[in-house]
């Protein structure tokens, strides 16, 4: 009955409808179709949930039987084309999902007898599966995520295959398409590679527990917190945005998903005080992209960044803590600046939730967050992370006064269904990737254009990085966060490696980058969706949010000339410490310059001299020396000190005219 339950709320596309990022919409199904699909999807959360904690299995074998049900489910729950029905499954596509269980069930029951039995040597039967397996993947890759991955596999196919005839650099002795087939299905080095076993493991696990998470009521209870701390606050209703959406985030990773949960809540409150459209969308938009380096998942990239460097999980935890700091920071300083501008106040003290009360109701859903973070500071795995977290989830719940949210037995079964449902897309993002990982690997085309990317800019490491930044951007646009920190930590990261940059500094910029391009055009999904909820200008919305975002493009250059920032450091103990401290309190001085710079005001509109002084100073204090801080402390000093009494003489005049009238 739990079942025939769910399936009269089976509303998939619920928190995706306006998510750009899949391919379209998710289709929606009552009656018995709702009863099947319901129960495939509990069977792959039951699966990996099992398969990742009581069953020994081969690591090839449970990715197998993974990628068997997310290519049947996605034929299942996306349809073709947006024309294509939306609550009914087409024959079409029913055959696409036995092409698409065929080749994940062949290499499950054949993989022993090709490595084995025929040592190695596949026979055509294997070679027609491979093919197979690989079309029906680039097929759910354009239905879930877009036509980019898609296309960009297929010139890596290309590529890998007629490499004698690209010119200059590109070229390479290229590849037979046996050994291409071979290399991607019938290995654990393309489709099954180190990037779908990771979704198969740690991400599926956490996306579960952010289902129980979401389950337990904790959305509620960051909304509510969110807005008693800033509710108040000068221009409070875009401070709790940026709250709200930095505590989402943490769970979600999608910039995307993010703007379309909690943006219908903040962008009308936004507007409520006066804010622009553009500007509320602005706001909703750049603090979601915050969620996607927003530990501890980080839109799940944490996972694979830690495999990728080959460190461990809370290596990569600790070291985004202070970045996402410091990218709130900013959004915060420049929206308080916006607020101040224009004049704004916050939302009466009638319509905020007490924060005591808040706490009192609903603060023990804090706790699971808490125990994940602490079981992976103290050195655990991230699976006993995710699954403590989840067990954890479901005594929370019980121990709040909102009996809706406490998690029984159907709401287990509800969070398993949902948590198997968002794990679709990102595994099929890994599992695509792993074709390009592949043939970037089989032809060393990492290596070519790190080496070139250096020769071009003369090995100016300003240059390499302003390059770098232009390519993660482009190769992220449109993509999810696992799917886009994948594609530019094998295009993008090993020149400024190369360059001599530190491992973590340089997988942090690239993929910071990559999530940048959420908001920045021409395509910036969070933007758009921002500006749809508001009824704002779309592109207005994402130059807006890029403006308001500025100091967030400072950020990563910050990381890698300073890379205390992110935890690494030569210096041990005490020196460490002081390294760190450093870093941070002169990049907070760093963002607050060049905030006032780009908005014009700090107490008063700012002359064009305090302006280009402000600028100048914010990129002083990026450079890690002692006496560049200095310099630019003293220009902030000097400029606040001639700024400040302008500012109160100039205030002073207003209140005065105002109030002779």
């Amino acid at each position: 009955m739990i079942f025939k339950k769910k399936v009269e709320e089976f509303d998939v596309a619920e928190t995706l409808e306006n998510d750009k990022e899949a391919g379209g919409a998710i289709r929606t199904f009552t009656g018995k179709t709702g009863f099947i699909i319901s129960a495939l999807l509990f069977a792959l959360a039951f699966f990996s949930v099992y398969v990742n904690s009581l069953m020994n299995i081969q690591e090839i074998y449970r990715n197998a039987i993974f990628l068997t049900f997310i290519l049947v489910l996605t034929f299942l729950l996306y349809p073709a084309t947006k024309k294509s029905s939306k609550t009914k499954i087409t024959v079409v596509d029913y055959i696409w999902a036995a092409f698409g269980f065929a080749g994940g069930a062949y290499i499950l029951l054949n993989y022993s007898n090709i490595h084995n039995v025929k040592f190695s040597e596949p026979t055509f039967i294997d070679y027609v599966f491979a093919f197979i397996t690989i079309v029906v993947l680039l097929e759910v890759s354009r239905r879930t995520i877009g036509l980019f991955i898609p296309i960009l596999s297929a010139i890596a196919l290309f590529f890998a295959l007629f490499g004698p005839w690209f010119p200059g650099m590109f070229g390479h002795a290229g590849f037979s398409f046996e050994r291409l087939l071979y290399r991607l299905y019938m290995t654990t080095e393309g489709i099954f590679g180190m990037t779908f076993s990771i979704a198969t493991t740690y991400i599926v696990i956490f996306i579960l527990f952010g289902a129980f998470l979401n389950a337990s009521g904790a959305t509620r209870l960051f909304n509510d917190l969110a807005l008693s701390i800033a509710g108040q606050r000068r221009g409070g209703p875009a401070q709790v945005a940026v709250l709200s959406s930095a505590l989402t985030g943490m769970l979600s990773g999608s910039a995307v998903a993010n703007v379309a949960t909690t943006g219908t809540f903040t962008i009308p409150l936004m507007k409520s005080i006066g804010l622009k459209p553009r500007f509320a969308a602005a706001v909703e938009a750049t603090a979601s992209t915050g969620g996607m380096i927003m530990p501890p998942i980080m839109g799940a990239a944490a996972f694979i960044m830690a495999g990728f460097l080959g460190v461990g999980y809370n290596v990569i935890v600790l070291a985004a803590i202070i970045p996402a700091i410091l990218y709130y920071a900013s959004l915060i300083i420049a929206i308080d600046l916006e607020a101040k501008k224009q004049g704004l106040k916050g939302i009466s003290k009638d319509n905020i939730p007490d924060v005591i009360e808040v706490i009192k109701a609903r603060g023990v859903l804090i706790l699971p967050i808490v125990i994940v973070i602490v079981t992976l500071m103290t050195g655990f795995t991230a699976l006993l992370a995710g699954f403590s977290g989840i067990f954890a989830c479901i005594v929370a719940s019980w121990l709040t006064k909102d009996k809706e949210f406490r998690i029984g037995i159907k709401s287990i079964v509800n969070a398993l269904i949902e948590g198997a449902r968002g794990s679709i897309q990102v595994a099929v993002a890994c599992a695509t990737v792993g074709i390009i990982i592949a043939v970037i690997t089989m032809t060393g085309l990492g290596s070519t254009l790190a080496y070139n990317i250096i020769q071009i800019s003369g090995n100016n490491l300003a240059i390499i990085l302003i390059l770098v930044m232009v390519t993660s951007i482009v190769l992220s646009m449109g993509l999810p966060s696992t799917a886009l920190y994948i594609v530019v930590a094998v295009a993008a990261a090993p020149a400024l490696i190369e360059a001599g940059v530190n491992p973590i500094a340089a997988h942090f910029f690239v993929f910071w980058f990559g999530a940048l391009s959420n908001i920045t055009p021409p395509v910036a999904l969070a933007s758009y969706t921002a500006a749809g909820i508001a009824r704002a200008d779309a592109m207005q919305t994402s130059w807006t949010a890029v403006k308001l975002c500025l100091p967030g493009f400072l950020l990563p250059f910050m990381i890698v000339y300073n890379p205390a920032l992110v935890m690494q450091t030569d210096a041990t103990g005490i020196d460490a410490i002081f390294q760190i401290a450093f870093a941070f309190t002169t990049s907070i001085l760093g963002v607050f310059a060049l905030s006032t710079a780009v908005f014009n005001f700090f107490t008063t509109g700012m002359n064009m001299m305090e302006r280009m002084l402000m600028g100048i100073a914010s990129i002083l204090l990026i450079i890690p020396e002692l006496i560049t801080s200095a310099i630019g402390l003293a220009l902030i000093i000097i400029v606040l000190a001639i700024h400040i009494p302008r500012g109160k003489k100039a205030n002073a005049q207003v209140n005065n005219l105002s109030v002779e009238r």
